[in-house]
């Protein structure tokens, strides 16, 4: 086997790397990347399955069907490049995805939605309004302005003594709506001053810079 193949399947499936026995649905695969390029990019071994074995694509319909992952059920298009590796007699198709310069990226689900996903650790989480929101504002070449305020207050003061903290938990200690709040975090995301993690499949907020971050 070639060791630069051999070395990405010993590593396992995590953040930047996925393994597919097959492509059988390009739907599913558009989450993947729509995750990938949404997050920090990565890498997609087709042939190879969850335990690491070499099985081999089927034939080149696997390819196609990628290709129709990244075009139909991506929006917009996911870019990807492609290599072949050989091992054990069988072929790997190595698809590299690159972190995208203007998320979000959609993938269509099975009922016709689009939906954005993001890449944690080894999964593809559906990304929340906020980090939608953050990706549109990031892409937008307008500034943003923070009113500092007591709400931005109280939201400090929380997280100076507590780790995290959740929307619908902001929204109740600063006695505002839903929109005011999720506002708030959107501008404070922009700006850096606020980061965004994952604890047990939610997504919260921390003060920038005290937790590993998902990337916006």
């Amino acid at each position: 086997m070639n060791s630069y193949l051999k070395q990405m399947i010993t590593g396992g499936e995590g953040q930047e790397l996925d393994f597919k026995f097959e492509i059988s649905d390009s739907k599913k695969i558009a989450r993947t990347l729509s995750a990938f390029a949404n997050t920090r990019g990565g890498t997609l071994l087709v042939g190879v399955k969850d335990n690491g074995k070499i099985a081999g694509i089927r034939s080149d319909e696997e390819y196609y069907m990628l290709e129709a992952a990244a075009k139909l059920y991506c929006k917009p298009e996911v870019s990807f490049s492609v290599r072949q590796w050989q091992a054990d007699g069988k072929t790997v198709l190595e698809a590299r995805i690159e972190k995208s310069t203007a998320p979000p990226h959609y993938a269509r689900s099975e009922d016709g939605k689009w939906l954005a996903y993001i890449r944690v650790k080894d999964e593809n989480i559906l990304a929340n309004s906020i980090m939608i929101r953050v990706w549109k504002r990031k892409n937008n070449p307008k500034g943003t302005l923070v009113r500092y305020s007591e709400k931005e207050k109280i939201l400090f003061d929380y997280l100076k003594e507590n780790e995290t903290i959740t929307l619908s938990m902001f929204q109740r200690i600063a006695r505002i709506n839903v929109q005011t709040a999720g506002t708030i975090l959107v501008n404070l995301i922009v700006l850096d001053l606020v980061g965004i993690t994952f604890r047990e499949k939610r997504i919260v907020y921390t003060l920038a810079g005290k937790n590993h971050r998902v990337s916006t």
